[in-house]
């Protein structure tokens, strides 16, 4: 019998613990077509940075596998898997069987049809390997051009700044992360950007890569000429389900799950970024492409492939982006709808901006930007499908805290913890 885990990253990190709080001795397998132990990929814009060394973007430390008999296969990528005879076949031909079996292959860029993708000096933003090479030509005075005002693009920007790049980003929407943000958000990480020299172009398109076979500027849509040093991709990322097309899967965008991470292929379970699991705010099944959600689901599907009967029925999307001098936290539903009332507070003195969304006395959703201190409570508060209709009237005013709730529900709260 063995376990078997396509994918390093934190869903899996989640599955290994899962499985040993029920088998402390079944082999685990891991495989990854990155040669690194298991680190946390949000950290790269950190590590470009200089905020971080590589040693830190580490989930666990280096004891990790040996410490839960995990044998990892890394560096070689699964290029199939095998569901009648339980195989992952990789790359160097090699054939690895599976009791168990989880893939975990997380999200991938988007990549646009451009003309000229190919030359040099144009990269991704997504795997650590993507930044080491950026990292060669982000000097200080050199010219980049982002494409994409997308969580991962404005993460590169932030990075470039720090590094003393030049940067140009440039997205077809006609503000910043609309998905996210809010007119008034929108705006306010704009005046940031701006205000840290970050030359925005909204409302625009790159048509073409120019230079000969490196990668010298762009084309717009409306004919202008950038001039740049190197280009970072970043207008989105999609579920990494490249290695299970064309099988008898269940697939939407991702790989779709049960709560408890199983697909419809008996001793196949899905978590992380490539999965499709159950959001209980919006009552049916989509990606979660957040960290926490990600090692829940591993964990759960870690712990049903050792035979244990767990669920995870409470995901929902979260996000937390620093940006320069920002501080951006978001959670649940972020779009007004039939029944969704909406508080916002915004004080221009302190750049400070929250809004909540409230549907049926509960709040479904949350922005916040330079206020970010009662994150943890509102997101409780979600979690928990709290009837706020005793304090709404205080929900993101001065002094709303824990002790603003009512005290039967406090007392619960701290008794369930």
């Amino acid at each position: 019998m063995s376990y078997v885990i396509i994918g390093n990253s934190v869903a899996a990190v989640g599955a290994v613990e899962g499985i040993r709080k029920h088998d402390k001795i079944t082999p685990i397998i891991i495989i990854s077509d990155e040669p690194y132990h298991t680190y946390s990929r949000p950290l790269i814009s950190y590590y470009l940075g200089g905020k971080v060394t590589q040693d830190k973007m580490y989930y666990r430390d280096k004891n990790f596998y040996k410490a839960n008999k995990v044998k990892p296969i890394l560096g070689v990528k699964a290029e199939q898997v095998d569901f009648d005879k339980k195989e992952v076949i990789l790359q160097d031909g090699r054939r690895i069987s599976y009791t168990k079996l989880l893939i975990a292959t997380g999200g991938k860029p988007l990549i646009p049809p451009l003309e000229g993708i190919e030359k040099k000096n144009v990269f991704n933003f997504i795997k650590l390997d993507d930044v080491k090479n950026i990292e060669r030509l982000a000097r200080a005075g050199s010219k980049a051009i982002v494409v994409g005002a997308s969580f991962s693009g404005l993460k590169a920007v932030e990075a470039l700044v720090q590094r003393g790049v030049r940067v140009t980003v440039i997205d077809i929407m006609d503000r910043i992360m609309p998905r996210v943000l809010d007119e008034t958000a929108s705006l306010i990480a704009l005046k940031c950007l701006v205000k840290y020299g970050v030359e925005v172009l909204l409302n625009t398109t790159v048509e073409k890569i120019i230079g000969d076979k490196i990668a010298r500027g762009v084309l717009l849509k409306d004919g202008r000429e950038l001039a740049c040093d190197f280009i970072i991709l970043a207008v989105g990322v999609r579920c990494n389900i490249d290695l299970v097309k064309g099988t008898n899967l269940n697939i939407n965008r991702g790989i779709i799950v049960d709560t408890g991470m199983r697909t419809n292929i008996p001793d196949v379970y899905a978590a992380g970024d490539v999965a499709e699991g159950y959001n209980f705010l919006e009552q049916r099944n989509i990606e979660i492409p957040i960290i926490p959600n990600a090692y829940k689901q591993g964990e759960t599907a870690g712990e049903n492939m050792a035979g244990a009967d767990k669920i995870f029925d409470r995901g929902f999307v979260m996000n937390s982006m620093p940006l320069l001098d920002l501080s951006i936290v978001s959670a649940g539903v972020s779009t007004t709808g039939e029944g969704t009332n909406i508080k916002a507070i915004y004080k221009q003195d302190t750049n400070t901006y929250r809004k909540f969304y409230i549907r049926n006395k509960n709040l479904v959703g949350y922005l916040l930007i330079n206020d970010i201190d009662r994150a943890g409570i509102y997101t409780d508060l979600i979690k928990r499908k709290v009837d706020i209709s005793p304090f709404a009237d205080k929900l993101g005013e001065e002094g709303f805290g824990f002790i603003s709730l009512p005290k039967e529900m406090r007392k619960q709260i701290m008794l369930e913890g």
